[in-house]
């Protein structure tokens, strides 16, 4: 019996199939993105609506099916043809919805999804009530059956491969060519299935239902094609929202370990701090304990560190700690642990030390890495460091005792002399105990008005007359007596007390001299030294302004007091300064000359007043030829500069007769006088016949650079 095709039906069911393959794609990855209850609402709905679209492309290719003959259906066997459609959609889908795919479970998945749509397809022929009934070519039968087996292959590849919710130009495109292709392979294999089909010549149809092929066709794709593009939509918007909420989730996770990374980890080096170093530390010893391994703890501390922060300024100061960082982390191995605790400290973790030595080793090579200088913004900058080292299990089991006893020997490298290291020993905690007490003994001292100044002559070589002093610091300690400066100023400066220290200095200095003049004394001039720190402050020069007029005091009668080594670090800004200080008619003196590395260019171009002889000089002075050698060629200079000469250290009366030989103007020393209480002053003078004496005003008025002189505000 001849048959033909209603060709609208036809390219009706082959947009039907090209729309569910491209569907059953949207789906697939919607299902598979889907978690809990929500992924078995959309594995239900997309099982329903995947396989009502292919049901509906072969009952569609069906009608576009005619013959010469009404066709009537039988409608259970129909309806049991649409559920098998929808159990195998239910099964394609479940099967890419999983993690993963393997060729074996892809290729069983292919037979049985394919064996499902044949059989889908065959149920609904066989649902309609012909007699004698359809014949088939089984040839055409077993290559129909192929081709589903095929398409089912392909379909679950590309459902699996092309799920990523991504939704690029590309992907969409991809999807859409998928969605062809696989929409023609359903296609092909219906009306392959079709050309299988074979009626007999007078066949009729017998009971069922005799459906009218083109409207009810039209009618059923039309619902299939909107059920699909409606669950389409959905899917599009469900994972648009999804999509949406997956970077607000990424967003979140984002923030989230950004806050959880600056909350473990140093803003500046980016290492890790504190909090996480003794999270590691902790796992570590746990290790340990389980392993029997041993480790160590160093604690790294820069040696003046402060110095160099409060000379150069903050930024340089950072970018230090930046390079230092990294010379850390190259100085050790993968497996350790580099943490900045905060200023200046770090701290390392080294796992898995086999012996003492091997801490050792890296400890030197650290402090090695530490000493080389470091070059920022055109300053070549020196830096040390001093090393602690305290072992597992020898030096304690607990993650804050390891770092204390670190910490002291650290402290204890500082003691021995800095750019060091040291392992811990019991001992030590006596010293670090007694350390800090000295710290807070000291933060405390000038609000306690423990510091006193004493004041030591210097006396004119030529007229044995006194007209200046220098004030030194001493420190009243309640239980430990009359404290030194070199057992307190180191401490300061690392604490980073000197400043406030200084000023007080600076200012009780000039307070005492304004004091002399109102008792009638005659001209006492007194000088005050100056710590590096406190000469790189940027109000420095307000600060001295503002001691003077506070104390009404004139500019002649203050000198102030530098180390070589001081006014040469940044050469250029040491010039500007002593220029203003020249202009207020302040003196100014270079102390332990001799000691540093002054270049003579900058020596002539410095407005300075006096060059002090270091004491290391005088001491030899009698003893040794080179010492006097060196002494005579500093006052030769100075004298060449027209630059007063003072001799510091001068204890014998040898010493001061070589010196007066020599042609030095002034000096300083046991041999006339310690330094002395402000009481003690106006009894020396008494005692050399120097009251009453006038004063040559030519010599009050001389300063070195001869500048503008000092305006009060």
């Amino acid at each position: 019996m001849a048959s033909v095709y209603n060709h609208w039906l036809v390219a009706l069911s082959l947009g039907v199939a090209i729309l569910v393959s491209y569907t059953a794609l949207r789906l697939a990855a919607r299902v598979a993105t889907s978690e809990g209850h929500g992924a078995r609402i959309w594995l239900g709905v997309g099982a329903l609506t995947m396989g009502i679209g292919i049901w509906t492309m072969h009952f569609v290719g069906m009608l576009a099916f005619s013959l010469p003959i009404p066709l009537a259906y039988n409608l259970p066997t129909t309806l049991a043809s649409l559920a098998v459609a929808i159990l195998t959609s239910g099964f394609a889908l479940s099967i890419t919805s999983g993690p993963r795919l393997t060729l074996p479970r892809l290729t069983v998945s292919a037979l049985a999804m394919g064996t499902g749509i044949a059989a889908m397809h065959y149920m609904g022929m066989g649902a309609i009530t012909i007699i004698p009934g359809i014949a088939y070519d089984l040839r055409l039968v077993a290559l129909s059956v192929l081709i589903a087996i095929c398409a089912s292959f392909v379909a679950l590849w590309l459902f699996f491969h092309l799920r990523d919710a991504n939704n690029s130009f590309r992907q969409q495109l991809t999807r859409i060519g998928a969605a062809l292709v696989m929409g023609l392979a359903i296609a092909g294999m219906h009306y392959t299935a079709m050309a299988a089909s074979r009626f007999a010549t007078g066949a009729y149809c017998r009971g069922g239902v005799t459906l009218q092929n083109s409207w009810l066709a039209a009618a059923i794709g039309m619902f299939a094609l909107g059920l699909l593009a409606v669950t389409l939509v959905t899917a599009v918007y469900d994972a648009h929202l999804q999509s949406r909420a997956r970077i607000q989730a990424e967003r979140l996770a984002q923030a989230n370990a950004e806050l959880q990374h600056q909350a473990t980890h140093d803003a500046l080096t980016q290492l890790p701090n504190r909090v996480l170093f003794l999270d590691r530390l902790e796992r570590e010893i746990a290790h340990g304990e389980r392993d029997e391994h041993a480790f160590a703890v160093l604690v790294v501390d820069l040696d003046r560190f402060k110095v160099i922060n409060d000379t150069l300024g903050h930024g340089v100061g950072d970018q230090l700690l930046t390079e230092i960082a990294q010379r850390l982390i190259g100085a050790v191995r993968t497996v350790d642990t580099v943490a900045r605790t905060g200023g200046d400290e770090f701290l390392l973790l080294l796992t898995a030390i086999r012996e003492a030595a091997d801490a050792a080793i890296i400890a030197a090579k650290i402090v090695a890495a530490l000493d080389k200088p470091v070059t920022i913004g055109g300053t070549e900058v020196h830096v040390s460091a001093s090393v602690g080292i305290a072992g597992y299990p020898s030096d304690g089991t607990d993650p804050d005792v390891l770092v204390a006893h670190a910490d002291e020997a650290m402290y204890f490298a500082k003691q021995q002399g800095r750019n060091g290291y040291q392992f811990f020993s019991a001992g030590m905690s006596v010293f670090s105990r007694e350390r800090l007490d000295f710290e807070r003994d000291l933060r405390q001292a000038l609000g306690l008005k423990q510091f006193e100044v004493h004041y030591q002559p210097k006396i004119d070589v030529t007229t044995d007359r006194m007209n200046s002093v220098e004030a030194l610091l001493r420190w009243r300690h309640p239980t430990r007596g009359l404290v030194g400066p070199l057992e307190f100023i180191p401490l300061a400066e690392e604490s980073g007390l000197m400043f406030a220290i200084g000023e007080w200095v600076l200012r009780e200095a000039c307070r005492q001299a304004r004091q002399w003049q109102t008792e009638g004394l005659p001209f006492i001039r007194i000088a005050v030294n100056i710590s590096p720190s406190h000469f790189r402050q940027p109000r420095f020069l307000d600060m001295v302004r503002s001691a003077l007029v506070d104390h009404d005091l004139e500019p002649q009668y203050l000198e102030i007091e530098l180390t070589e080594t001081t006014v040469m670090d940044h050469a250029d800004g040491s010039v500007a300064i002593l220029e203003e200080l020249s202009r207020m008619g302040v003196l100014v003196s270079i102390d332990d000359f001799g000691t540093g590395y002054s270049s003579m260019s900058y020596l002539r171009r410095f407005p300075i007043d006096k060059l002090k002889i270091d004491r290391s000089f005088i001491k030899d002075l009698t003893t040794h030829a080179d010492a006097a050698s060196i002494v005579k060629a500093i006052i030769s200079l100075a004298h060449s500069l027209q630059l007063k000469v003072v001799a510091e250290g001068v204890e014998t009366a040898q010493q001061l007769d070589q010196l007066r030989e020599l042609g030095c103007d002034q000096f300083q020393g046991y041999y006339r006088s310690a330094a002395v209480l402000p009481g003690e002053i106006a009894k020396f003078i008494a005692a050399t016949g120097e009251t009453g004496v006038p004063l040559d005003p030519s010599k009050f008025m001389e300063t070195q650079s001869k500048l503008t002189a000092f305006k009060r505000r």
